[in-house]
């Protein structure tokens, strides 16, 4: 399966790599963990059996929920929106977070909003201000696919009738259970050597929480956990995971944000992972 929600970060141009680094691995009868889950490309992909999908970003979960539990409500608010895309529907819809009465729409409903928002706005980026509301402007699309009918009705299939869990927690509390054998993949917002894209929450993810990140790794292994973890490529990155135990592997990829394919740069980022 495909991911339905673009999501800056995305995993698409690492994918294979990461796989290959998983794949390794006995999957039988282990339960695969992505604490940061985002658009979901790995966990999609894999389609294991045993999943726990989580992230602090109580919208996107919101999104995988109603997939799962609503979907054909969902797809009807989808189709509505896309009958009444343009300009000045985008920044009414975009502003809802900052009423009195966005508390009052219902989960499917800001499900239906967060997917609309996430197909139309720039280059699929998702953003917030200290306040937790939305704040990225409309892309320049001239005919966005909004209504994915056939993946939300597949992606709410694997949902019920596979062991997914979803939840809305800390990275740290969402793979407490995590057990020996089972994969733990994270995918946190990117470390940068100057000022970068954390924006994902109003609370962003800073060096502090990259060390957070590290100790839980630690706590993991020694309870018998493959980790995998995905950051750019910067001194602090190398040096918070340069001990023995965990090993580093250098990929130059392609920025992902940006609007002007042409301008898009290289970068260089790691995947790191041990047992």
């Amino acid at each position: 399966m495909k991911p339905i929600l673009k999501w800056a970060g995305g995993k698409r141009k690492l994918l294979p790599e990461i796989e290959k680094i998983i794949r390794r691995n006995n999957l039988e009868n282990i339960t695969l963990y992505e604490p940061f889950v985002g658009g979901g490309a790995l966990f999609l992909d894999l389609e294991l059996p045993n999943v726990c999908i989580n992230d602090l970003n109580k919208e996107l979960i919101n999104v995988y929920e109603q997939i799962k539990n609503n979907p054909e409500e969902l797809i009807a608010l989808l189709q509505k929106h896309s009958k009444k895309h343009c300009h000045d529907y985008y920044y009414k819809v975009r502003n809802a977070d900052r009423l009195s009465s966005f508390t009052k729409m219902s989960d499917v409903q800001k499900a239906a909003r967060t997917i609309y928002l996430n197909r139309v706005c720039y280059n699929g980026l998702y953003r917030v201000n200290s306040k937790g509301q939305f704040n990225v402007p409309l892309g320049r699309y001239l005919n966005p696919e909004i209504v994915f009918a056939e993946k939300i009705l597949e992606l709410s299939k694997y949902l019920n009738e596979q062991n997914i869990r979803i939840t809305n927690l800390d990275f740290e509390e969402a793979v407490q259970n995590a057990k020996q054998g089972d994969i733990v993949y994270f995918d946190p917002p990117y470390d940068y050597e100057k000022d970068g894209f954390t924006s994902y929450t109003s609370n962003g993810f800073s060096q502090d929480d990259l060390i957070r990140l590290k100790n839980v790794c630690d706590m993991l292994t020694s309870r018998g956990c493959f980790v995998v973890v995905s950051n750019n490529d910067t001194k602090f990155v190398n040096k918070l995971f340069g001990d023995k135990k965990y090993k580093i592997m250098h990929v130059d990829s392609r920025w992902t944000i940006g609007r002007d394919g042409n301008s898009r740069t290289m970068k260089r980022e790691v995947i790191i992972y041990g047992k």
